[in-house]
């Protein structure tokens, strides 16, 4: 049927105009603070941990207090270099009068003299200027001057670069906080989905075993953890317990002698006291070999020395080996410490650390995937998933994970910061990264002991907590920004 037109219906040449297009919404650029954070944090993460490439390696032969061992190779990390004779130096930006003429006296003669000639002044005049333009020339000098570049931040009491060590500590901070996140969010999406998936008594069960450890106090958890792995390793290391269960044996053995009576604590200690008379047959089969009997021989040895050295016949009466001497020195042989290279010691402390932070930070994230595991498994397309068989693995991975992905990415963003306070807290305690592996923590606890009413080096707790506090704001500000673009509801009206 062809179109009629309508009467009293004004016609117009112009068609009738299209809606105006909807502008495109960056769900990542919502939050200007987000935006802001992601770009602060991804220039730290470049300088610290790319730069752990540069500062973990050897430093050069030119720089300050370094030179090669015997072997020729240098084994100092750039980070851990220098002199004492370089210590204390202010940031290049803030050197006053003392630090002037110190920083004066470490240039070389070559570069005093040119500085000399270009103001036509003599050398002393320059050695002894601490303002105007030939301190100013000095201190151009020691800036740009290839090898101390480094000290662009000051150096701490012990001539180090504290520019190394802060993009260090950085790196390691970073490092652990990140690893630490990753295992409480491994820990909590697998605990909380299983116990939201699974129901019933299982799941009460397990969210009451959550809140147990909700109730405990969180820091103190993780500075046990820290303390008790510590001391295993400590304990793995020098084996004392074992070595002092050995000698306790044995004293009882070797004190009770031939009547068969339990020893006393009395007997035991007056045993001990005795003169060595020569007990290698009363030792146990574990004892009586070469290497022992060269133990004790050593210590005759050493004896007669230290006797023929007295000066009185009094004092050499009164040097004498006794049998508690010669059996804690044959404990040494029987239950040797055991040794652990410094790299392996590092690894097992930082692993220690890890485990005790990331074990303990998974609680929140574990209610979280709960309770989006509960909302999700009444879903129509979980209960068609189910219903055609598909395996629980299948049904997690394919079906319930891609839904969980965001409180997943969202959370694992605020658990970072976390990591990293907690770790740079325990540092701070010395419970943390030992040095002279630097953390923001353990450096700022250095510039807490350099703080007093004679002299401050107040650079060496600024800067350290000045980028642990701008990197978790930053870290604040990614997960807010992240909040925003995965949440539907907090889009752009």
């Amino acid at each position: 049927m062809a179109n009629r037109r309508q009467p009293n219906v004004p016609q117009t040449a112009v068609p009738a105009m299209a809606a105006p297009p909807v502008a495109r919404d960056n769900p990542l650029t919502r939050s200007v603070a987000g935006v802001i954070g992601m770009g602060f944090l991804a220039f730290m993460l470049l300088v610290c941990l790319v730069g752990l490439f540069w500062t973990l390696a050897p430093a050069s032969t030119s720089y300050p207090g370094v030179s090669p061992g015997a072997d020729g190779k240098v084994t100092v990390p750039r980070y851990n270099a220098g002199s004492a004779e370089y210590g204390r130096l202010p940031p290049w930006w803030a050197v006053g009068d003392e630090s002037a003429l110190k920083l004066n006296a470490l240039v070389d003669v070559q570069a005093i003299e040119g500085i000399a000639r270009t103001y036509n002044v003599s050398p002393t005049e320059v050695r002894q200027a601490t303002d105007g333009e030939l301190a100013e020339a000095v201190r151009r000098y020691w800036v740009y001057d290839g090898n101390r570049l480094s000290m662009l931040l000051g150096t701490d009491v012990l001539g180090r670069s504290l520019l190394y060590r802060v993009t260090t500590g950085g790196g390691i901070s970073l490092g652990i906080g990140l690893a630490a996140a990753f295992i409480s969010v491994l820990i909590g999406t697998l605990y909380g989905a299983i116990s939201g998936y699974a129901g019933g008594k299982t799941d009460a069960a397990m969210m009451r075993i959550v809140d147990v450890l909700f109730g405990l106090p969180y820091i103190l958890l993780v500075v046990l953890l820290a303390v008790a792995s510590d001391a295993a390793i400590d304990e793995f290391e020098t084996r004392q317990k074992s070595r002092t269960s050995w000698t306790n044996q044995q004293e009882g053995v070797l004190a009770r002698g031939v009547d068969g009576d339990k020893a006393t604590a009395t007997q035991i200690s007056a045993w001990r006291n005795e003169p060595y008379a020569g007990f290698e047959s009363a030792l146990s089969s574990a004892v009586v070999s070469n290497d022992a009997t060269a133990v004790v021989s050593e210590l005759q040895s050493a004896n007669e020395a230290a006797r023929a050295a007295a000066e009185s016949e009094e004092e050499a009466s009164s040097i004498v080996l006794t049998n508690g001497e010669v059996l804690d020195a044959v404990a040494f042989q029987v239950r040797p410490p055991r040794d652990l290279a410094d790299s392996t010691r590092l690894v097992l402390d930082l692993v220690v650390l890890l485990v005790a932070i990331g074990g303990v930070s998974w609680l929140t994230m574990a209610r979280v995937i709960r309770g989006q595991v509960l909302s999700l498994k009444n879903q129509p397309f979980i209960e068609a998933a189910r219903s055609a068989g598909a395996p629980t693995r299948r049904i997690f991975i394919v079906h319930l994970l891609p839904n969980l992905l965001g409180p997943i990415i969202v959370y694992a963003t605020l658990t970072v910061p976390l990591a990293i306070l907690q770790e740079s807290f325990l540092s701070f305690l010395g419970i943390g990264v030992k040095p002279p592996l630097p953390s923001w923590g353990n450096l700022a606890a250095d510039g807490l002991n350099e703080l007093n009413p004679y002299e401050s080096l107040w650079w060496l707790i600024l800067f350290p907590c000045l980028l642990l506090g701008a990197t978790l704001l930053a870290l604040n500000f990614v997960g807010e920004g992240l909040r925003e673009a995965f949440d539907p509801k907090r889009g752009r009206r």
